[in-house]
């Protein structure tokens, strides 16, 4: 029934205004739904689940799918009506209040923004909606700040802080692959390759790639590694027992510590990720191949991380322009 409402609705699309669509769309499922053989009309909690189910067969993270839930979970609470009656003028008053009720950033507002907008969007392409109301609210503009890196110097300090041989490793292997943090600890001992210095992980949407570390990294796991008592398979464990494998909280908690101590109180694994992103590209890397390391399908995503030295920018100057 859902699917020969929609071909009718898509027939008279090219005949009625928006407006009369929708009124046409209540009509038919007023009239149909009192009819014994229609289906039950479909909750905004099933709808929903329904969303959560084809973003996992899809691929996506279990962080992905609960942070998809509760953005979702949120808005559907605060706009109570039927996801078929909501408006674009619903959610532009939903997010314009999300952003002072929270006082949040508009880089968070527009995260939520894109989140609902995916599960509209989901709704619309499977003929549940008429047609996505987020269509007319676009990205919202922030200010493109040039976010920090981690200096050499501070580099040398995280290592000099570092108490056991696992954080060094972890360090090391951050700083020198530039792998998220979500990719670190779902690796095993066997997914190394100390002979060739390398390691496969699995990205976003399980997508398979071979990054790449340094000398310094080698010796510091291999001495980890030599170091442990425990039969786990991960890579990198708990420093209590059980020694169970670590999570990604635990990671960044153990990152943000060693920072604290130092003086360095905006650190987290991400940072280590732009920063070898931005050390590549300042030291003549092709962006593409860039791109590739840090597994991202879109260019434009890799220019994001990587922030070039303004001083090489301003010798490059010299040479071919001036």
């Amino acid at each position: 029934m859902e699917e020969k409402l929609a071909t009718v609705l898509n027939e008279m699309s090219e005949y009625l205004s928006l407006t009369q669509m929708r009124k046409l769309q209540e009509v038919m499922l007023r009239i149909f739904s009192s009819n014994s053989t229609c289906r039950k009309e479909i909750s905004n909690d099933n709808y929903l689940q329904m969303f959560l189910d084809a973003k996992t067969i899809e691929g996506c993270s279990d962080r992905t799918i609960k942070f998809y839930k509760t953005t979702i979970e949120k808005m559907l609470a605060i706009v109570s009506a039927p996801v078929r009656k909501i408006t674009t003028e619903d959610m532009r008053c939903y997010l314009s209040d999300y952003q002072k009720i929270n006082n949040c950033s508009k880089v968070t507002v527009d995260n939520v923004r894109r989140n609902i907008s995916s599960f509209f969007s989901w709704l619309e392409e499977e003929n549940y909606i008429l047609k996505s109301p987020m269509k007319r609210i676009h990205k919202i503009k922030t200010n493109q700040q040039v976010k920090e890196i981690i200096t050499d110097e501070d580099i040398e300090k995280l290592r000099d802080k570092c108490r056991c041989n696992r954080d060094l490793a972890m360090i090391d292997l951050l700083y020198s692959t530039g792998i998220r943090v979500g990719e670190l600890v779902n690796l095993d001992k066997k997914d190394i390759d100390f002979e060739a210095r390398e390691c496969v992980v699995f990205g976003k949407g399980g997508k398979e790639r071979r990054v790449y570390f340094d000398a310094k990294a080698k010796l510091h796991l291999q001495k980890y590694i030599r170091s442990r008592n425990d039969d786990n398979d991960a890579l990198f464990v708990s420093l209590d027992a059980p020694h169970n494998r670590l999570k990604i909280s635990g990671v960044e908690i153990r990152i943000r510590t060693l920072g604290r101590s130092i003086n360095l109180n905006r650190i987290h694994p991400h940072k280590f990720r732009r920063t070898m992103a931005t050390r590549a590209i300042d030291k003549g890397m092709p962006i593409e191949q860039v791109q590739k390391i840090l597994g991202h399908s879109q260019i434009d995503t890799t220019m994001q991380y990587a922030m070039v030295n303004q001083n090489n920018v301003k010798i490059s100057h010299s040479k071919y322009i001036s």
